[in-house]
């Protein structure tokens, strides 16, 4: 019995010492974040303490996947990341992993304006048709919130649209992607310079789409320049035939009149043959 219940006390206590060690392992990164705007490189850094056992290796991953040549059989228990250029392309959740039993890992965010990009810069479409403006973005955080602005002439004012005004505008956002519909075109009230705008907790970026609407008769021009060039091939072709028949005739009347000549002479000779032998 006595035993049984030193066993009970041993596991409890080992039990007690594992999750105390688990407990104490930690690990500090620098910088925590990385936000600042003026800054064009950063080097992060995490220091792992009271590690639950022997350190047997590790690695960084940036959004989830492993970096390429970041992975290391080293015993380090204090490690660095260089980025050598923040932009859209560097920025997201870094993660360092320490090989311990368990693994243990810390997250430090690098964090940028949002690289919004028009999806075409340029759209054509109908009078009264439907045009669709799209723009995108790329990098963390992504936008929170999206906006979209006609902009006068000069690009000097701009004019927020909202969502269903009149029945002439609908946007449709996701964290990625904004679309500006707008219906019912006017040649004269709807062409110009768009802009889409993305925010996030860093700042605003936007781009600029160019709308140009085409008339309904726009359409028509493509068929009738084909008809029009069907008709003069066809008249061309008219005014050689009618030129060409006339000399065809005087050829024909040349042709038939020269057996003519040809027999009369042949007849006048066989005449003086004949005239020969009489005398």
């Amino acid at each position: 019995m006595r035993r049984k219940l030193f066993g009970v006390i041993l596991a409890v206590c080992i039990g007690w010492f594992k999750a105390e060690a688990l407990t104490d392992a930690a690990i500090t990164t620098k910088p925590e974040v990385v936000n600042d705007q003026n800054q064009t490189s950063a080097t992060l850094s995490c220091n792992l303490t009271n590690p639950s056992s022997p350190i047997k290796g590790y690695y960084w991953t940036h959004n989830g996947k492993t970096i390429d040549k970041s992975e290391s059989t080293t015993g380090k228990a204090f490690i660095e990341h260089e980025i050598k250029k923040i932009d859209y392309h560097s920025a997201g959740l870094y993660a360092c992993v320490f090989q311990t039993e368990p693994e243990v890992n810390a997250t430090i965010e690098v964090k940028v304006l949002p690289h919004v990009v028009a999806y075409k810069h340029s759209e054509n479409a109908n009078e009264k048709d439907k045009a669709v403006l799209i723009c995108v973005s790329h990098g963390y955080p992504l936008p929170t919130d999206w906006s979209w602005y006609k902009l006068s002439e000069d690009e000097s004012e701009k004019t927020p649209i909202v969502n269903g005004t009149i029945d002439k505008y609908e946007i449709k956002n996701t964290p990625n992607k904004t679309t500006l519909y707008v219906k019912d075109l006017d040649i004269n009230e709807d062409m110009g310079m768009y802009q889409c705008q993305g925010t996030n907790e860093i700042g605003s970026a936007s781009d600029k789409i160019q709308l140009r609407v085409r008339s309904q008769l726009a359409a028509l021009w493509p068929f009738l320049g084909i008809v029009a060039e069907v008709i003069i091939l066809i008249t061309i072709i008219f005014i050689y035939e009618k030129r060409r028949k006339p000399d065809e005739i005087n050829d024909d009347d040349d042709s038939g009149s020269a057996p003519l000549k040809s027999n009369a002479a042949t007849n006048h000779k066989d005449t003086n043959v004949r005239q020969r032998n009489s005398n």
